[in-house]
Protein backbone atom coordinates (compact mmCIF):
# COMPACT_ATOMS: atom_id res chain seq x y z
CA UNK A 1 0.00 0.00 0.00
CA UNK A 2 1.13 3.30 -0.92
CA UNK A 3 2.31 5.77 1.77
CA UNK A 4 1.43 9.11 2.23
CA UNK A 5 3.30 11.90 1.06
CA UNK A 6 5.19 14.45 3.43
CA UNK A 7 4.23 17.72 3.22
CA UNK A 8 7.47 19.77 2.19
CA UNK A 9 6.34 23.46 2.06
CA UNK A 10 2.72 22.86 2.57
CA UNK A 11 1.35 25.34 5.08
CA UNK A 12 -2.57 25.10 4.20
CA UNK A 13 -4.62 22.90 5.98
CA UNK A 14 -7.10 21.93 3.72
CA UNK A 15 -4.37 21.52 0.83
CA UNK A 16 -2.54 19.15 3.23
CA UNK A 17 -6.15 16.91 4.64
CA UNK A 18 -7.51 17.38 0.96
CA UNK A 19 -4.51 15.85 -0.88
CA UNK A 20 -3.78 13.20 2.09
CA UNK A 21 -0.74 14.14 3.26
CA UNK A 22 1.23 12.98 6.28
CA UNK A 23 -0.30 14.78 8.92
CA UNK A 24 0.60 15.40 12.44
CA UNK A 25 -2.65 16.08 14.41
CA UNK A 26 -1.99 19.26 16.28
CA UNK A 27 -5.31 20.30 17.14
CA UNK A 28 -5.52 19.90 20.50
CA UNK A 29 -4.34 23.60 20.62
CA UNK A 30 -7.64 24.33 20.31
CA UNK A 31 -9.12 22.63 23.43
CA UNK A 32 -6.15 24.47 25.16
CA UNK A 33 -6.84 27.91 23.59
CA UNK A 34 -10.78 27.52 24.88
CA UNK A 35 -9.39 26.27 28.31
CA UNK A 36 -7.67 29.03 29.04
CA UNK A 37 -9.85 31.70 28.14
CA UNK A 38 -6.63 33.95 26.69
CA UNK A 39 -8.21 37.53 24.71
CA UNK A 40 -4.42 37.54 22.90
CA UNK A 41 -1.81 35.15 22.70
CA UNK A 42 1.61 35.61 21.63
CA UNK A 43 3.48 32.60 20.58
CA UNK A 44 7.10 33.25 19.99
CA UNK A 45 9.00 30.33 18.01
CA UNK A 46 11.92 30.10 15.87
CA UNK A 47 11.44 29.63 12.18
CA UNK A 48 10.00 26.65 10.09
CA UNK A 49 8.32 25.29 13.42
CA UNK A 50 5.14 24.89 12.21
CA UNK A 51 3.73 28.10 13.21
CA UNK A 52 1.75 29.20 9.76
CA UNK A 53 0.21 25.52 9.20
CA UNK A 54 -1.14 25.69 13.04
CA UNK A 55 -2.45 28.95 12.21
CA UNK A 56 -4.22 27.63 8.81
CA UNK A 57 -5.52 24.85 10.38
CA UNK A 58 -6.87 27.20 13.63
CA UNK A 59 -8.74 29.37 10.61
CA UNK A 60 -10.36 26.22 9.23
CA UNK A 61 -11.62 25.28 12.46
CA UNK A 62 -13.29 28.87 13.69
CA UNK A 63 -14.10 30.18 10.58
CA UNK A 64 -17.52 30.39 9.60
CA UNK A 65 -16.47 30.86 6.22
CA UNK A 66 -18.39 32.39 3.18
CA UNK A 67 -17.36 31.77 -0.59
CA UNK A 68 -17.12 34.03 -3.01
CA UNK A 69 -20.58 33.06 -4.27
CA UNK A 70 -22.15 33.85 -0.94
CA UNK A 71 -22.35 30.62 0.05
CA UNK A 72 -21.84 29.28 3.74
CA UNK A 73 -18.67 26.78 3.97
CA UNK A 74 -18.52 23.66 5.86
CA UNK A 75 -15.50 22.68 6.65
CA UNK A 76 -16.42 20.31 9.48
CA UNK A 77 -14.65 17.31 7.40
CA UNK A 78 -11.10 18.20 7.50
CA UNK A 79 -11.46 17.56 11.26
CA UNK A 80 -13.59 14.09 10.72
CA UNK A 81 -10.67 11.88 12.23
CA UNK A 82 -8.81 14.42 14.05
CA UNK A 83 -8.34 14.81 18.04
CA UNK A 84 -10.22 17.96 18.62
CA UNK A 85 -13.26 16.06 17.94
CA UNK A 86 -12.90 13.35 20.82
CA UNK A 87 -12.60 16.53 23.23
CA UNK A 88 -15.84 17.24 23.50
CA UNK A 89 -19.01 19.07 22.40
CA UNK A 90 -18.22 22.29 24.50
CA UNK A 91 -15.02 22.68 22.03
CA UNK A 92 -16.47 21.10 18.81
CA UNK A 93 -19.86 23.81 18.87
CA UNK A 94 -16.76 26.55 18.11
CA UNK A 95 -16.34 24.99 15.03
CA UNK A 96 -17.36 27.43 12.18
CA UNK A 97 -18.80 29.74 14.62
CA UNK A 98 -16.56 32.85 13.92
CA UNK A 99 -15.50 35.52 11.41
CA UNK A 100 -11.86 35.16 10.56
CA UNK A 101 -9.25 37.72 9.65
CA UNK A 102 -6.12 35.85 8.72
CA UNK A 103 -3.11 37.68 7.78
CA UNK A 104 0.51 36.73 7.06
CA UNK A 105 3.31 39.32 6.96
CA UNK A 106 6.51 36.20 6.08
CA UNK A 107 6.32 38.23 2.88
CA UNK A 108 7.04 41.77 3.90
CA UNK A 109 10.52 42.22 3.73
CA UNK A 110 11.47 44.38 0.74
CA UNK A 111 14.18 46.89 0.26
CA UNK A 112 12.99 50.07 1.13
CA UNK A 113 9.67 51.15 2.86
CA UNK A 114 7.36 52.08 0.28
CA UNK A 115 7.62 49.09 -1.16
CA UNK A 116 7.50 47.14 2.55
CA UNK A 117 4.55 49.45 3.41
CA UNK A 118 2.61 48.64 0.29
CA UNK A 119 3.24 44.50 0.61
CA UNK A 120 1.20 44.78 3.78
CA UNK A 121 -0.84 46.93 2.61
CA UNK A 122 -1.64 44.58 -0.36
CA UNK A 123 -1.74 41.48 2.32
CA UNK A 124 -4.63 43.44 4.19
CA UNK A 125 -6.79 44.31 0.65
CA UNK A 126 -6.79 40.18 0.06
CA UNK A 127 -8.15 39.92 3.66
CA UNK A 128 -11.11 42.45 2.90
CA UNK A 129 -11.40 41.03 -0.93
CA UNK A 130 -11.96 37.67 0.76
CA UNK A 131 -14.74 38.79 3.00
CA UNK A 132 -16.02 40.92 0.53
CA UNK A 133 -19.30 40.10 1.00
CA UNK A 134 -20.30 42.10 3.64
CA UNK A 135 -20.56 45.07 1.43
CA UNK A 136 -24.09 43.30 0.94
CA UNK A 137 -25.74 43.82 3.89
CA UNK A 138 -27.70 46.99 5.04
CA UNK A 139 -26.12 47.22 8.73
CA UNK A 140 -22.98 49.19 7.00
CA UNK A 141 -23.06 52.94 6.03
CA UNK A 142 -22.49 53.84 2.94
CA UNK A 143 -19.82 55.86 4.31
CA UNK A 144 -18.08 52.63 5.78
CA UNK A 145 -18.94 50.42 2.47
CA UNK A 146 -16.81 53.62 0.93
CA UNK A 147 -13.77 53.39 3.23
CA UNK A 148 -13.74 49.67 2.51
CA UNK A 149 -13.48 49.43 -0.66
CA UNK A 150 -10.81 52.00 -0.67
CA UNK A 151 -8.87 49.79 1.50
CA UNK A 152 -9.97 46.75 -0.73
CA UNK A 153 -8.51 48.40 -3.53
CA UNK A 154 -5.35 49.55 -2.36
CA UNK A 155 -5.79 53.65 -2.02
CA UNK A 156 -2.86 56.19 -1.64
CA UNK A 157 -4.32 57.69 1.57
CA UNK A 158 -2.01 55.26 3.78
CA UNK A 159 -3.94 56.43 7.08
CA UNK A 160 -6.71 54.30 6.46
CA UNK A 161 -4.44 50.86 7.16
CA UNK A 162 -3.82 52.26 10.56
CA UNK A 163 -6.34 50.42 12.06
CA UNK A 164 -7.77 48.73 8.92
CA UNK A 165 -7.68 45.64 10.76
CA UNK A 166 -9.90 47.05 13.78
CA UNK A 167 -12.55 48.63 10.74
CA UNK A 168 -12.56 45.23 9.44
CA UNK A 169 -13.28 43.09 12.76
CA UNK A 170 -16.20 45.69 13.10
CA UNK A 171 -17.47 44.96 9.37
CA UNK A 172 -17.05 41.38 10.20
CA UNK A 173 -19.51 41.14 13.34
CA UNK A 174 -21.97 43.40 12.11
CA UNK A 175 -22.70 40.91 9.24
CA UNK A 176 -21.75 37.37 11.02
CA UNK A 177 -23.27 38.76 14.81
CA UNK A 178 -20.46 37.10 16.13
CA UNK A 179 -16.92 38.59 17.69
CA UNK A 180 -13.97 38.01 15.13
CA UNK A 181 -11.15 35.87 15.46
CA UNK A 182 -7.84 37.00 14.17
CA UNK A 183 -5.03 35.15 13.40
CA UNK A 184 -1.52 37.26 12.39
CA UNK A 185 1.40 35.16 11.31
CA UNK A 186 4.52 36.34 11.40
CA UNK A 187 4.00 39.64 12.69
CA UNK A 188 8.08 40.23 13.50
CA UNK A 189 9.49 39.70 10.04
CA UNK A 190 8.60 43.14 8.74
CA UNK A 191 9.99 44.71 11.52
CA UNK A 192 13.53 42.47 11.20
CA UNK A 193 13.36 43.77 7.54
CA UNK A 194 12.85 47.44 8.44
CA UNK A 195 16.02 47.07 11.05
CA UNK A 196 18.45 46.16 8.46
CA UNK A 197 17.00 48.05 5.98
CA UNK A 198 17.00 51.31 7.60
CA UNK A 199 13.57 51.85 8.13
CA UNK A 200 12.49 50.58 11.67
CA UNK A 201 11.63 53.44 13.17
CA UNK A 202 8.67 54.34 10.67
CA UNK A 203 7.77 50.60 10.82
CA UNK A 204 7.60 50.20 14.56
CA UNK A 205 5.06 53.25 14.80
CA UNK A 206 2.82 51.68 11.90
CA UNK A 207 2.90 47.87 13.18
CA UNK A 208 2.42 49.35 16.95
CA UNK A 209 -0.43 51.59 15.87
CA UNK A 210 -2.12 48.41 13.95
CA UNK A 211 -1.32 46.41 16.76
CA UNK A 212 -3.32 48.65 19.22
CA UNK A 213 -6.42 49.18 17.43
CA UNK A 214 -6.87 45.18 16.53
CA UNK A 215 -5.46 44.21 19.88
CA UNK A 216 -7.05 46.21 22.67
CA UNK A 217 -9.35 48.90 21.75
CA UNK A 218 -10.84 46.29 19.28
CA UNK A 219 -14.41 45.39 20.87
CA UNK A 220 -15.09 43.26 18.05
CA UNK A 221 -12.62 40.81 18.72
CA UNK A 222 -13.41 37.31 20.31
CA UNK A 223 -9.78 35.97 20.06
CA UNK A 224 -6.10 36.57 18.95
CA UNK A 225 -3.76 34.25 17.73
CA UNK A 226 -0.13 36.06 16.90
CA UNK A 227 3.05 34.53 15.73
CA UNK A 228 6.49 35.37 15.52
CA UNK A 229 10.08 34.61 16.33
CA UNK A 230 10.32 37.26 18.83
CA UNK A 231 8.44 39.23 21.92
CA UNK A 232 8.99 42.86 20.23
CA UNK A 233 9.16 44.64 23.84
CA UNK A 234 6.63 46.48 24.98
CA UNK A 235 8.46 49.89 24.94
CA UNK A 236 8.02 48.86 21.00
CA UNK A 237 5.35 47.47 19.91
CA UNK A 238 2.97 45.65 22.57
CA UNK A 239 3.72 48.44 24.57
CA UNK A 240 -0.40 49.15 25.15
CA UNK A 241 -1.17 45.76 25.46
CA UNK A 242 -1.85 44.56 29.09
CA UNK A 243 -4.07 41.51 27.76
CA UNK A 244 -1.38 39.85 26.04
CA UNK A 245 -0.38 36.32 27.17
CA UNK A 246 2.99 35.78 25.85
CA UNK A 247 3.82 31.81 25.07
CA UNK A 248 7.41 31.57 24.17
CA UNK A 249 10.04 28.59 24.14
CA UNK A 250 10.97 28.80 27.92
CA UNK A 251 6.99 28.50 28.79
CA UNK A 252 5.70 24.69 29.93
CA UNK A 253 2.26 25.41 28.08
CA UNK A 254 1.60 24.85 24.53
CA UNK A 255 4.91 23.25 23.82
CA UNK A 256 3.92 20.12 22.18
CA UNK A 257 2.27 22.01 19.09
CA UNK A 258 5.04 23.59 17.49
CA UNK A 259 7.80 21.29 16.56
CA UNK A 260 7.78 17.25 16.64
CA UNK A 261 8.02 15.18 19.99
CA UNK A 262 9.81 12.29 20.80
CA UNK A 263 6.80 9.79 20.17
CA UNK A 264 5.45 11.99 17.17
CA UNK A 265 8.75 11.36 15.40
CA UNK A 266 8.64 7.64 16.30
CA UNK A 267 5.16 7.11 15.05
CA UNK A 268 6.22 8.78 12.06
CA UNK A 269 9.40 6.51 11.53
CA UNK A 270 6.89 3.64 11.93
CA UNK A 271 4.49 4.27 9.07
CA UNK A 272 7.57 5.02 7.00
CA UNK A 273 9.69 1.87 8.07
CA UNK A 274 12.57 3.68 8.58
CA UNK A 275 13.34 3.28 12.18
CA UNK A 276 16.74 2.68 11.65
CA UNK A 277 16.86 6.64 10.88
CA UNK A 278 16.52 7.55 14.37
CA UNK A 279 19.76 7.84 15.38
CA UNK A 280 20.98 10.51 12.62
CA UNK A 281 17.20 12.47 13.05
CA UNK A 282 17.33 12.50 16.79
CA UNK A 283 21.29 13.61 16.46
CA UNK A 284 20.89 16.23 13.35
CA UNK A 285 17.64 17.29 14.23
CA UNK A 286 16.53 16.89 17.96
CA UNK A 287 17.71 19.06 20.77
CA UNK A 288 15.13 21.77 21.20
CA UNK A 289 13.66 22.56 24.81
CA UNK A 290 10.41 24.41 24.68
CA UNK A 291 9.33 24.60 28.76
CA UNK A 292 10.20 21.10 29.72
CA UNK A 293 9.16 19.10 25.90
CA UNK A 294 11.97 17.93 24.42
CA UNK A 295 11.26 18.71 20.68
CA UNK A 296 12.67 18.01 17.37
CA UNK A 297 12.92 20.57 14.01
CA UNK A 298 9.79 19.41 12.00
CA UNK A 299 11.11 21.15 8.82
CA UNK A 300 14.05 19.31 8.78
CA UNK A 301 12.66 15.96 10.06
CA UNK A 302 9.99 16.05 7.16
CA UNK A 303 12.71 16.84 4.81
CA UNK A 304 15.35 14.62 5.97
CA UNK A 305 12.58 11.42 5.28
CA UNK A 306 11.34 12.89 2.14
CA UNK A 307 14.67 12.55 1.00
CA UNK A 308 15.51 9.46 2.19
CA UNK A 309 12.42 8.33 0.57
CA UNK A 310 12.25 9.59 -2.77
CA UNK A 311 15.78 10.65 -3.47
CA UNK A 312 17.59 8.08 -1.34
CA UNK A 313 19.68 10.00 0.41
CA UNK A 314 21.96 7.83 3.16
CA UNK A 315 22.70 11.23 5.33
CA UNK A 316 21.39 13.55 6.76
CA UNK A 317 21.42 17.54 5.70
CA UNK A 318 21.20 20.94 6.99
CA UNK A 319 17.67 21.79 5.94
CA UNK A 320 17.26 24.96 8.25
CA UNK A 321 19.99 26.31 7.38
CA UNK A 322 18.93 26.97 3.99
CA UNK A 323 15.90 28.74 5.66
CA UNK A 324 16.66 30.77 8.23
CA UNK A 325 18.10 34.17 8.35
CA UNK A 326 21.48 34.00 9.70
CA UNK A 327 22.54 37.84 9.76
CA UNK A 328 22.46 37.89 12.98
CA UNK A 329 25.32 35.44 13.63
CA UNK A 330 27.31 36.64 11.23
CA UNK A 331 26.82 40.04 12.85
CA UNK A 332 27.99 38.72 15.93
CA UNK A 333 30.99 37.24 14.24
CA UNK A 334 31.94 40.60 13.18
CA UNK A 335 31.40 42.51 15.69
CA UNK A 336 32.60 39.94 18.63
CA UNK A 337 35.12 41.00 20.98
CA UNK A 338 38.16 38.38 23.24
CA UNK A 339 35.36 37.57 25.45
CA UNK A 340 32.28 36.58 22.77
CA UNK A 341 34.66 34.72 20.85
CA UNK A 342 36.28 32.71 23.64
CA UNK A 343 32.61 32.12 24.02
CA UNK A 344 31.60 31.24 20.89
CA UNK A 345 34.72 28.89 21.01
CA UNK A 346 33.64 27.13 24.00
CA UNK A 347 29.92 26.25 22.49
CA UNK A 348 31.73 25.53 19.39
CA UNK A 349 33.40 22.62 21.34
CA UNK A 350 30.14 21.48 23.33
CA UNK A 351 30.85 23.38 26.17
CA UNK A 352 27.60 25.26 27.77
CA UNK A 353 27.36 29.08 28.81
CA UNK A 354 24.86 30.89 31.10
CA UNK A 355 23.85 34.27 30.09
CA UNK A 356 20.59 36.71 31.95
CA UNK A 357 17.63 35.79 29.95
CA UNK A 358 14.98 38.14 29.45
CA UNK A 359 12.07 38.18 26.66
CA UNK A 360 11.87 41.63 26.23
CA UNK A 361 14.23 42.84 22.96
CA UNK A 362 14.34 45.19 20.11
CA UNK A 363 15.93 45.13 17.44
CA UNK A 364 17.53 48.53 18.21
CA UNK A 365 18.97 46.87 21.58
CA UNK A 366 20.73 43.69 20.23
CA UNK A 367 23.69 45.53 19.72
CA UNK A 368 24.12 47.29 23.11
CA UNK A 369 25.53 44.23 24.96
CA UNK A 370 26.75 40.82 23.90
CA UNK A 371 23.80 39.48 26.61
CA UNK A 372 21.60 40.77 24.10
CA UNK A 373 22.83 38.77 21.02
CA UNK A 374 22.98 35.63 23.21
CA UNK A 375 19.30 36.21 24.07
CA UNK A 376 18.28 36.56 20.73
CA UNK A 377 20.49 33.85 19.66
CA UNK A 378 17.90 31.35 22.33
CA UNK A 379 14.98 33.03 21.50
CA UNK A 380 15.28 32.17 17.47
CA UNK A 381 16.76 28.88 17.35
CA UNK A 382 20.28 29.00 17.45
CA UNK A 383 20.96 27.71 21.32
CA UNK A 384 19.49 25.85 23.35
CA UNK A 385 18.19 25.44 26.55
CA UNK A 386 20.17 23.30 28.95
CA UNK A 387 19.04 24.49 32.57
CA UNK A 388 18.02 27.49 34.73
CA UNK A 389 19.20 29.21 37.94
CA UNK A 390 18.66 32.58 39.69
CA UNK A 391 21.68 34.76 40.61
CA UNK A 392 20.19 37.58 42.78
CA UNK A 393 16.90 38.70 40.87
CA UNK A 394 18.08 37.90 37.09
CA UNK A 395 16.79 34.60 35.52
CA UNK A 396 20.02 33.36 34.00
CA UNK A 397 19.64 30.26 31.36
CA UNK A 398 22.76 27.65 30.87
CA UNK A 399 22.32 27.32 26.89
CA UNK A 400 24.31 25.19 24.11
CA UNK A 401 24.05 24.66 20.69
CA UNK A 402 21.24 22.16 19.85
CA UNK A 403 22.23 19.58 17.18
CA UNK A 404 24.12 19.05 14.26
CA UNK A 405 22.41 20.92 11.88
CA UNK A 406 22.93 23.84 14.29
CA UNK A 407 26.39 23.59 14.21
CA UNK A 408 26.75 23.77 10.87
CA UNK A 409 25.50 27.00 10.65
CA UNK A 410 28.13 27.97 13.39
CA UNK A 411 30.93 26.29 11.47
CA UNK A 412 29.65 27.60 7.58
CA UNK A 413 29.17 31.18 9.23
CA UNK A 414 32.50 30.91 10.77
CA UNK A 415 34.75 29.60 8.12
CA UNK A 416 33.09 32.56 5.76
CA UNK A 417 33.92 35.17 8.04
CA UNK A 418 37.24 33.57 8.05
CA UNK A 419 37.46 33.13 4.16
CA UNK A 420 36.84 37.03 4.02
CA UNK A 421 39.06 38.31 6.18
CA UNK A 422 42.00 35.86 4.83
CA UNK A 423 40.85 37.87 1.70
CA UNK A 424 42.29 40.91 2.98
CA UNK A 425 45.59 39.75 4.46
CA UNK A 426 48.83 39.44 2.45
CA UNK A 427 49.79 35.73 3.12
CA UNK A 428 52.92 35.88 1.23
CA UNK A 429 55.51 35.47 3.96
CA UNK A 430 53.30 32.42 4.44
CA UNK A 431 52.90 30.87 1.34
CA UNK A 432 57.29 31.60 0.72
CA UNK A 433 58.18 29.79 3.83
CA UNK A 434 55.75 27.00 3.36
CA UNK A 435 57.08 26.81 -0.43
CA UNK A 436 60.71 27.55 0.62
CA UNK A 437 60.37 24.43 3.77
CA UNK A 438 60.54 26.89 6.10
CA UNK A 439 58.74 24.64 8.82
CA UNK A 440 59.76 26.81 12.09
CA UNK A 441 58.27 30.39 10.52
CA UNK A 442 54.90 28.83 9.18
CA UNK A 443 54.51 27.29 12.50
CA UNK A 444 54.97 30.84 13.95
CA UNK A 445 52.63 32.20 11.10
CA UNK A 446 49.97 29.73 12.15
CA UNK A 447 49.80 30.06 15.28
CA UNK A 448 48.98 33.81 14.97
CA UNK A 449 46.30 33.28 12.25
CA UNK A 450 45.02 31.09 14.94
CA UNK A 451 45.09 33.28 18.10
CA UNK A 452 42.97 36.01 15.59
CA UNK A 453 40.67 33.48 14.40
CA UNK A 454 37.60 32.23 16.45
CA UNK A 455 38.68 28.54 16.69
CA UNK A 456 36.41 25.24 16.94
CA UNK A 457 38.15 21.84 18.36
CA UNK A 458 37.08 18.38 17.61
CA UNK A 459 39.64 14.91 17.23
CA UNK A 460 37.98 14.89 13.38
CA UNK A 461 40.46 17.77 12.82
CA UNK A 462 38.01 19.26 10.49
CA UNK A 463 38.04 23.39 11.69
CA UNK A 464 41.86 22.86 11.20
CA UNK A 465 41.48 21.52 7.84
CA UNK A 466 39.29 24.04 6.73
CA UNK A 467 41.46 26.66 8.38
CA UNK A 468 44.57 25.42 6.52
CA UNK A 469 42.39 25.49 3.04
CA UNK A 470 41.46 28.82 3.88
CA UNK A 471 44.83 30.19 3.89
CA UNK A 472 46.12 28.39 0.94
CA UNK A 473 43.44 29.64 -0.83
CA UNK A 474 44.96 32.72 -2.07
CA UNK A 475 47.90 30.74 -3.32
CA UNK A 476 48.83 31.25 -7.21
CA UNK A 477 49.53 29.27 -10.06
CA UNK A 478 49.05 25.96 -7.68
CA UNK A 479 45.75 23.74 -7.88
CA UNK A 480 44.48 22.85 -4.09
CA UNK A 481 43.52 19.55 -3.58
CA UNK A 482 41.70 18.39 -0.63
CA UNK A 483 40.82 14.58 1.20
CA UNK A 484 42.76 13.87 -2.34
CA UNK A 485 42.77 9.80 -3.04
CA UNK A 486 46.64 9.12 -3.81
CA UNK A 487 48.43 6.00 -3.26
CA UNK A 488 47.04 3.95 0.02
CA UNK A 489 44.75 6.65 1.00
CA UNK A 490 43.33 10.44 1.26
CA UNK A 491 45.40 12.43 1.61
CA UNK A 492 44.89 15.75 3.79
CA UNK A 493 45.91 18.30 1.61
CA UNK A 494 47.75 18.23 -1.96
CA UNK A 495 49.39 21.42 -3.62
CA UNK A 496 50.03 20.79 -7.40
CA UNK A 497 51.94 23.76 -9.05
CA UNK A 498 50.69 24.08 -12.65
CA UNK A 499 54.74 23.88 -14.21
CA UNK A 500 56.20 20.64 -12.90
CA UNK A 501 59.50 22.33 -11.99
CA UNK A 502 58.18 24.25 -9.24
CA UNK A 503 57.76 22.70 -5.45
CA UNK A 504 54.96 20.79 -4.84
CA UNK A 505 53.16 20.15 -1.37
CA UNK A 506 51.73 17.68 0.80
CA UNK A 507 50.16 18.69 4.00
CA UNK A 508 49.09 16.18 6.87
CA UNK A 509 47.19 17.46 9.64
CA UNK A 510 46.46 15.70 13.44
CA UNK A 511 44.70 17.02 16.35
CA UNK A 512 46.46 16.28 19.80
CA UNK A 513 44.18 15.83 23.08
CA UNK A 514 46.76 17.44 25.20
CA UNK A 515 50.03 20.35 24.42
CA UNK A 516 52.28 17.52 25.11
CA UNK A 517 50.83 15.68 22.29
CA UNK A 518 52.03 17.91 19.76
CA UNK A 519 55.62 16.57 18.80
CA UNK A 520 54.51 13.02 18.66
CA UNK A 521 51.55 13.88 16.57
CA UNK A 522 54.05 15.53 13.85
CA UNK A 523 56.13 12.84 13.67
CA UNK A 524 53.58 10.57 13.31
CA UNK A 525 51.59 12.98 10.09
CA UNK A 526 54.73 12.46 8.09
CA UNK A 527 54.71 8.50 8.65
CA UNK A 528 51.85 8.62 7.37
CA UNK A 529 52.24 10.18 4.41
CA UNK A 530 55.15 7.82 3.76
CA UNK A 531 53.97 4.84 4.34
CA UNK A 532 50.53 5.26 2.53
CA UNK A 533 52.85 6.56 -0.30
CA UNK A 534 50.99 9.85 -0.95
CA UNK A 535 53.65 11.14 -3.32
CA UNK A 536 52.71 8.36 -5.11
CA UNK A 537 50.23 10.85 -7.86
CA UNK A 538 52.84 13.93 -7.63
CA UNK A 539 55.82 10.96 -8.94
CA UNK A 540 53.61 10.01 -11.69
CA UNK A 541 53.13 13.55 -12.56
CA UNK A 542 56.62 14.14 -13.20
CA UNK A 543 57.17 16.60 -10.29
CA UNK A 544 60.53 16.34 -8.77
CA UNK A 545 60.60 18.46 -5.71
CA UNK A 546 58.27 17.47 -3.17
CA UNK A 547 57.89 18.70 0.23
CA UNK A 548 55.95 16.95 2.99
CA UNK A 549 54.45 18.57 5.80
CA UNK A 550 53.09 17.43 9.30
CA UNK A 551 51.03 20.03 10.92
CA UNK A 552 49.52 18.67 14.52
CA UNK A 553 47.01 21.16 16.37
CA UNK A 554 46.23 22.19 19.75
CA UNK A 555 43.69 24.24 20.27
CA UNK A 556 45.22 27.77 19.06
CA UNK A 557 48.87 26.45 19.24
CA UNK A 558 50.66 24.02 16.56
CA UNK A 559 53.76 22.04 15.81
CA UNK A 560 54.77 21.95 12.27
CA UNK A 561 57.71 19.40 10.91
CA UNK A 562 58.62 19.17 7.17
CA UNK A 563 61.00 16.75 4.95
CA UNK A 564 61.84 16.57 1.20
CA UNK A 565 61.30 13.70 -0.68
CA UNK A 566 63.69 11.86 -1.99
CA UNK A 567 62.88 9.46 -5.02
Amino acid sequence: MAKRNLPIGIEFYKKVIDEAYFYVDKTLIIKELLDRQSYVNLFTRPRRFGKTLALDMLKTFFEDEIDEKGNAVDNSRYFADKKIMDAGNQYIQHMGRYPVIYLSFKSSKQADWDTTFWMIKKQIAEEYIRHQYVLQTDDLLEVEKNLYRNIMSLADDNKIYVDAISFLSKCLERYHHQKVVILIDEYDVPLENAYFAGFYDEMTVFIRSLMESALKTNESLKLAVITGCLRISKESIFIVLNNLNVISVISDSFAEYFGFTESEVADMLEYYELEDKAEDIKKWYDGYLFGQTHVYNPWSVISYLNGVIADRITYPRPYWANTSSNSIIKEMIEKADDTTRAELEDIMSGKTIAKPIHEDITYEDIYNSQDNLWNFLFFTGYLKAVDTHLVGARVYMTMAIPNMEVRYIYENTIMEWFRRRVMKLDLTPLHQALLNGKAKTLEELIKGYLKVSISYYDENESFYHRFILGLMSSLEQYRILSNRETGNGRADILLKPYDEQNTAVIIELKYAKEFKGLEDGCSKTLQQIETMHYTDELEEDGYQSILMYGICFYKKNCKVACMEYKN
